[in-house]
């Protein structure tokens, strides 16, 4: 099986089913993420956004179906092997080391992805760490938590948190970035903040796959919407045919969509 080339498909889920027991989470799930572009899914508590999720990072496998990632078949992958071929995500719980300052959480991932923990002789480690300290103190500005760099993380609020991780994703330079929540326990000013920056990955070409229930956050970023509710996908498209799509104010009980 592989993925479709059509609009340069870089991800695509393809006839994906998720039971547990009896409980259908995911039922014929196809879905197919195109590179460069920002493709949200939406939907109401219990549709099935984070199982999907969790299904592409191989956190869950599929009853049945496949996950292709840049025309590899990552079903049956481990989470760190799907991580290392080019895929970082933001949980809805951010996963941070609480009792380390925020810039050692941010140089730790780019550690481990560049270079194996160190496995290197110790001038290039030297050179490795100054290049990744610089790098990982930008990301801080970015995402606003510079002034908080030597701070331990697990003093951060929750919305501060969240942007950690997004620095912590990000120093990994994957080539899919899997959002969940990102705004979630941010003031309406942080959350500005944080599409800005999605904005900016955006223009660099990064593709990013987004759960989100704000939709001013949703219409900001997504280039396409993908609707799911009761584990299936019951509408696709631009964001101005979602938002004009009967089917999609269904499922939010007419008070979602604006």
């Amino acid at each position: 099986m592989t993925a479709t080339n059509t609009r340069n498909i870089v991800l695509h889920v393809a006839d994906v089913h998720r039971h547990f027991g009896g409980l259908r989470a995911l039922s014929d799930i196809d879905l197919q993420v195109e590179e460069g572009k920002t493709h949200a899914i939406i939907g109401p508590n219990g549709a099935g956004k984070s199982t999907l999720l969790n299904v592409v990072i191989g956190r869950l496998p599929p009853t049945s179906g496949a996950v292709i990632f840049d025309g590899q078949i990552l079903t049956g992958k481990a989470p760190h092997e799907i991580n290392q071929i080019g895929i970082a995500r933001v949980f809805q719980t951010p996963e941070i080391f609480p009792d380390l300052p925020v810039l050692h959480n941010v140089m730790a991932p780019a550690f481990s992805k560049r270079d194996g923990a160190f496995r290197i002789n110790l001038f290039q480690r030297l050179d490795t760490e100054r290049a990744v300290r610089e790098e990982a103190e930008s990301l801080l500005q970015d995402v606003g938590l510079f002034e908080r760099r030597n701070t331990n993380a697990g003093a951060l609020s929750r919305g501060d948190k969240r942007r950690l991780e997004l620095a912590m994703c990000l120093i990994q330079h994957p080539r899919l970035l899997l959002l969940d929540e990102p705004t979630a326990g941010m003031s309406r000013h942080d959350t500005n903040t944080t599409i800005e920056l999605l904005q900016k990955i955006k223009q660099r070409g990064m593709t990013k796959l987004i759960i989100e229930h704000d939709m001013h956050v949703v219409f900001s970023l997504a280039d396409r919407i993908s609707v799911l509710a009761q584990g299936r996908i019951i509408a696709e498209g631009l964001p101005d045919e979602i938002r004009g799509d009967p089917r999609v104010h269904e499922a939010y009980l007419g008070g979602a969509i604006q």
